[in-house]
């Protein structure tokens, strides 16, 4: 049991010592009798003591009784209180010992290093050993509940194992001896987990007891025990009840057995899995998505059978029914919430915002209107048919007969059209009516899949009429449409109707009903919406046997046809998961023989199966009917039966909790489009019968998708779906790659056969459609020989130039203040002013003041450029002062030659923190002396030329004032004025265009503007590129990408303008991915063309970083591309990754349900009880058969790991 291989362990050391520890505790129900270090002897004698002290107390009792001294039930009642009291003196004794020792607690536990379980005892009654023997409650309830039901069951287990009542029972001495003996072993194992120690059940559904509901498990099967014995003891004269008494006696004696190896489920597993189950066949239900709608929708249900059996009229109870099982069978919830939505939105005139989700769309007028007209039509059938029924007996048996025939057709046609719809037939044979190849395009796909989509038309219409009826009424203009349309839906929309049709004309219903009437056609007349294609199959079967059958048979003569489909229905389901979970067994037994690496221990484990194989059916049949997973004990072919719990396998809310990362936002972009195609697809019938609990994969590129349903009804589904990370681990490429090879059997490959064979049919996937959904495509490509390239990194600069001016035209010509303006300045010619740097001009002496401010002895003022480049002039409105003066709060830099790199997501505190890359690559920032400060710009007072520049003028405080004039003077020389006035001349910001292109020449020709967007965009081109005027290094368009700026005289005043900084940073992302498309695309030809490519990546592109916020609103409002310049250190290569959103092929596949519920469980097991949460060990390796891998992370947190899970969808089927 230690490992299957030295490298792949089952469990470690330290994991294997501490459950063969944890697993006697279990079965005892709490006794710790093996410690992992010595304990005094009194330890062991103090737990046996406790452990035996029911039997004790109940052996009083029954003492007495066998001595004639007390009644049954006074015996009962003694020993009852007697154990009453020494639960209350158990809890009471460890409170107190909590509280003597809860001062010197910190004091004793000083050893970091000691283990958990590790205790110092000092006396055999001192506080230490007293709360280790009894921990207590932690709650003051829980303190009195447990004592409380603690008395109850020692005296009503007493009054169960009275050595007379079981000779009553079976007649035989030595039985009664044997039954008494260990029926006392299981009442204390009862006892002590409720009152003294709590062991650690193998039944775990929730991952932490908040509530102490542990406790109640064992306690609540022993009254289960006794509550048949005693409904046997005051209902006498009840066969029945008196076998069921026998049998479960000596069932009695069996439960540690059961609790140890985890086989019944805790209280609240056991809840939610009745309720499920009674809901589901019973009452025609089905799973529910949420543990709320489970519990309204189980007692709306059983109100409506108990409601049945009191109505009086025979009449009234078939449309009662009827009206009922169609309502129910409705997604009832959505469909109230969207209405009161909308009746809340009518009220209040102004506009309210849309309703959130899809569900407003699948619920129009004309949706409520067809539920409407299918009720009246279905009460109308039903009515005027047992009306019918009443009067001849011949006609209305001829006309069942007639009936039942028919839906064997029905049954027989739907079979055919679903097959049909997948690419396997039984998920053997390849569909030859499913296209040959799919590996073209969407476009070529859908037009191959038409006549699919036809035939799934006509399924649709024989399953549901409501869906067709509304395809009707969208086309009332059309009349020859309308005509054809009708004719089939006359034809063939007979399904639920004709088992309507069926159910109104059994004999049952006409004379008094019963309650096995009221519970089998409260059932029936459900199914016929709930689950039409069940309800039909079943129906077919009770008809068959009907006919073929004797009329004196037992079958006919003692049940009623409500009750027959019952018992058919629990039958199918029975049966389908036994053959289910067969199919499991088997693959489990041959991945472990197949998997050699594992060598003779995997082969004895697999000829120990076989020569059980007996066993392992029995145990198969036994999962099957209690409808719990076969659990695989490590995920060999060790095989146990996992406790019941419902369809969901697990405790949470559906979508609460993921693992959220980067890769979580395209998940969420893809579910509203992939439930969309979904929904076509399961009203076609391409995945087969829906089914609660049915899990499907999907794949495409590096995705997988993992989809659950969790509740059917009529004309709708709930789905949950869930991703799975993107980052594949060797495991995870394994199994990925599987899945891309039995995908890439059935779709793409070219079949020469025309039925040819399913290649991987062992496997626990089998592929069923392809969905076209419009998704990102991912793109990762090596920019080696583009980024590096001498002559592409000197046209960067010039292009820089070019889009630095574009981008800042755009956005002042976007500005919220242009359209105002337009009309004043029609007008009103006013005199602009502008503030510019003049290149031949004197500095302004600093004043007194700033000199003062500049020699503070603080840290702060260790700055390069303090005071160098922090004078500029403001000019306020209503001052006529002509030199005023303002100084800004410089930016520190940090101490010379230290490193402080700066990003642009920090901008708004004025500094930018550390980058990783920036360590890599980029060198500490140079020093500056501050004694020289050179030849600086002035700032003058600038007219405008053109009254209407103002309208395209930068903001004023973008005016740059910290370039010596030499250098700027220098740099610009390279201004792009011929692209300027280009771009001036393409404008469209005027609402008004007869005169607006003679505006935008005066505003070209405006040299004030023109020198004034020549400044700004060369000073942001200076701080782009630092000091060196060189060509840039692939390192440092890296950098800057990144938001990594090289230190510069401009860098504080670019960086403390938020705005400009990420037009700047825009800019320099958008002249990348410019230089990539040139060296892909080919050069660009004139400026009309770098016009419009610069256009597309405004309005098409999102150009920036992965890690950014902006990058995933961006693939949320589903952006065309998005584009990311990234550095592989593996590779040591640049690369670029880009998304672009078009309609992919998603390859669609039906797991495995009964596989997928098995490793779950097993999941569950080891993580929870055997805590082996070991990365590596063996029942997380990768398997191409199990997917182990794959199925682990698609479990609910903590125990999985998907990166997103939805919440429950409603899909609607039309």
């Amino acid at each position: 049991m230690r490992s299957m291989s030295p490298n792949v362990p089952l469990l470690n050391d330290y994991k294997q010592d501490f459950l063969l520890k944890r697993f006697p505790q279990t079965v005892l129900g709490g006794p710790r009798l093996k410690l992992g270090y010595c304990a005094p002897p009194y330890i062991y004698v103090n737990q046996i003591i406790l452990f035996l002290m029911p039997w004790v107390l109940g052996g009083l009792g029954t003492l007495f009784y066998q001595l004639g001294v007390l009644k049954d039930y006074s015996a009962a009642a003694l020993s009852g209180g007697l154990m009453l009291f020494t639960a209350f003196v158990f809890q009471l004794t460890s409170l107190y010992a909590k509280t003597k020792s809860a001062t010197v607690e910190q004091i004793l536990t000083t050893d970091i290093l000691a283990e958990e379980d590790d205790h110092e005892f000092t006396s055999c009654t001192g506080a230490e050993t007293v709360k280790f023997l009894i921990p207590g409650k932690k709650y003051v309830a829980n303190t009195v509940f447990h004592s409380l039901l603690a008395g109850l069951i020692c005296g009503l287990g007493t009054w169960y194992l009275l050595p007379n009542r079981i000779t009553l029972l079976y007649g035989s001495t030595g039985g009664t001896a044997l039954l008494f003996v260990f029926g006392w072993m299981t009442l204390c194992i009862g006892e002590y987990s409720l009152i003294v120690n709590t062991a650690t059940e193998t039944a775990t559904f929730q991952t932490q007891d908040t509530y102490e509901i542990i406790p109640l498990m064992r306690p609540l099967y022993i009254f289960f025990f006794v509550s048949v014995d005693l409904a046997h003891r005051f209902l006498v004269n009840i066969p029945a009840l008196e076998q069921m008494n026998q049998i479960l006696h000596i069932l009695f004696i069996f439960l540690p057995f059961l609790w140890a190896l985890g086989t019944l489920p805790p209280p609240d597993a056991l809840f939610l899995w009745s309720m499920e189950q009674v809901l589901q066949f019973g009452l025609g239900g089905s799973p529910m998505s949420t543990h709320l709608r489970l519990l309204v929708m189980f007692t709306i249900s059983a109100g409506t059978a108990v409601t049945s059996y009191f109505i009086p009229s025979t009449v009234g109870v078939v449309l009662f029914m009827t009206g009922l099982g169609f309502l129910l069978s409705l997604n009832l919830c959505d469909m109230s919430i969207v209405f009161k939505h909308r009746v809340t939105r009518h009220r209040v005139e102004t506009k309210s915002q849309p309703f959130p989700g899809d569900s407003a769309k699948l619920f129009t007028w004309k949706q409520y209107l067809m539920y409407i007209i299918i009720l009246v039509l279905a009460l109308l059938e039903t009515s005027l048919l047992h009306h019918f029924a009443g009067f001849s007996q011949i006609s209305k048996n001829n006309f069942q007969d007639t009936i039942a025939y028919t839906l064997v057709v029905i049954l027989t046609v739907l079979w055919i059209l679903r097959e049909i719809q997948s690419v396997y037939i039984f998920g053997i044979f390849r569909n030859p009516f499913f296209p040959k190849d799919v590996h073209t395009t969407v476009t070529v796909f859908s037009e191959k899949q038409t006549n699919l989509l036809k035939i799934g038309r006509v399924r649709r219409i024989l399953l549901n009429l409501g869906s067709e009826m509304l395809s009707v009424s969208s086309c009332i203009y059309w009349p020859f449409v309308l005509r054809r349309r009708l004719c089939w839906t006359f034809i063939y929309s007979v399904s639920p109707f004709a088992m309507i049709a069926f159910l109104s004309l059994d004999s049952s219903l006409q004379g008094l009903h019963s309650v096995s009437i009221s519970i089998g056609f409260t059932r029936a007349f459900r199914m016929v919406w709930q689950n039409t294609e069940h309800a039909l199959l079943e129906t077919v079967i009770v008809s068959a046997v009907h006919l073929f059958s004797t009329a004196d048979s037992w079958w006919n003569r003692s049940l009623n046809t409500g009750i027959r489909l019952l018992l058919v229905g629990i039958f199918r389901d029975r049966l389908t998961q036994f053959l289910s979970k067969l199919q499991f067994a088997v693959t489990v037994l041959l991945a472990t023989w197949t998997d050699k690496k594992h060598g003779k221990s995997a082969t004895t484990v697999c000829i120990l199966s076989t020569i059980f194989s007996p066993v392992v059916l029995v145990i198969i049949a036994f999962s099957a009917l209690l409808s719990s997973p076969l659990l695989p004990l490590f995920t060999l072919p060790v095989f146990l039966v996992g406790f019941p719990r419902p369809m969901q396998s697990w405790p949470g809310a559906v979508g609460t909790a993921a693992c959220v990362c980067a890769d979580t936002v395209y998940y969420c972009q893809m579910v509203p489009r992939l439930a969309a195609a979904l929904q076509t697809a399961m009203a076609a019938g391409s995945l087969g019968i829906l089914l609660p609990g049915s899990h499907y994969m999907g794949r495409f590129q590096d995705r997988l998708i993992w989809i659950m349903i969790l509740e059917r009804g009529y004309t709708y589904c709930c789905i949950n779906i869930k991703g799975l990370e993107l980052q594949e681990t060797t495991c995870h490429t394994i199994e990925a790659r599987r899945v891309d090879e039995v995908f890439e059997g059935a779709f793409e490959q070219e079949h020469t056969k025309v039925c040819s064979f399913n290649e991987h049919f062992g496997n626990i996937l089998t592929p069923c459609t392809v969905l076209p959904v419009k998704v990102y495509s991912d793109a990762k490509n090596v920019l080696s020989g583009i980024i590096d390239s001498h002559d592409n990194l000197k046209e960067f600069k010039d292009d820089l130039l070019k889009v630095l001016v574009w981008i800042l035209i755009q956005y002042c010509s976007k500005k919220p203040s242009m359209q105002e303006n337009i009309p004043k300045t029609e007008n009103k010619r006013e005199t602009s002013l502008i503030v510019l740097p003049a290149l031949n001009s004197v500095p302004h002496p600093r004043s007194l003041e700033d000199t003062d401010s500049s020699s503070s002895a603080t840290f702060n003022d260790w700055s390069d450029d303090g005071n160098l480049f922090d004078d500029e002039l403001t000019i306020t409105k209503g001052k006529e002062e002509k030199n005023n003066f303002k100084v800004v709060p410089s930016t520190n830099l940090p101490i010379p030659g230290s490193v402080n790199s700066q990003r642009a997501s920090d901008h708004p505190s004025g500094t930018v923190p550390e980058n990783d890359l920036f360590k890599i690559i980029m060198l500490g920032y140079p020093a500056v002396d501050k004694g020289k400060q050179g030849d600086l710009v002035s700032i003058p007072l600038r007219e405008f030329s053109c009254s209407h520049s103002h309208l395209l003028s930068l903001p004023q405080e973008w005016t740059p004032s910290c370039m010596p004039s030499s250098k700027m003077k220098e740099m610009s020389s390279l201004f792009p004025e011929d692209w300027y006035q280009f771009i001036l001349r393409q404008l469209e910001c005027f609402p008004s265009k007869e005169n607006a292109s003679s505006v935008l020449e005066e505003i070209a020709k405006d040299k004030v503007l023109k020198d004034l967007y020549c400044h700004t965009t060369m000073t942001c081109y200076f701080s782009l590129f630092g000091i060196d005027n060189m060509a840039p290094t692939p390192g440092h368009i890296l950098r800057v990408y990144n938001g990594v700026l090289p230190w510069s005289s401009a860098l504080d005043w670019l960086t403390g303008k938020p705005e400009l900084f990420q037009l700047a940073l825009k800019a320099f992302r958008y002249t990348l991915k410019l230089m990539v498309d040139k060296a892909s695309l080919g050069p660009i030809e004139d400026f009309k063309e770098l016009f419009k490519c610069l256009e597309e990546y405004d309005s098409d592109w999102y150009i920036g970083l992965v890690s950014d916020e902006k990058w995933k609103e961006a693939v949320l409002q589903e952006k065309p591309c998005l584009f990311s310049l990234g550095y592989d250190p593996n590779m040591r290569g640049y690369t670029s990754r880009v998304l672009t959103l078009q309609e992919l092929l998603v390859q669609v596949g039906k797991l495995n349900s009964e596989a997928v519920r098995g490793q779950w469980a097993n999941l569950s097991w080891e993580l929870l009880y055997a805590t082996n949460d070991d990365e590596e060990r063996y029942s997380i390796q990768a398997h191409q058969l199990l997917l182990r891998n794959l199925t682990v992370q698609a479990a609910d947190p903590p125990l999985g790991y998907p990166v997103f899970s939805s919440k429950p969808l409603p899909i609607h089927l039309c």
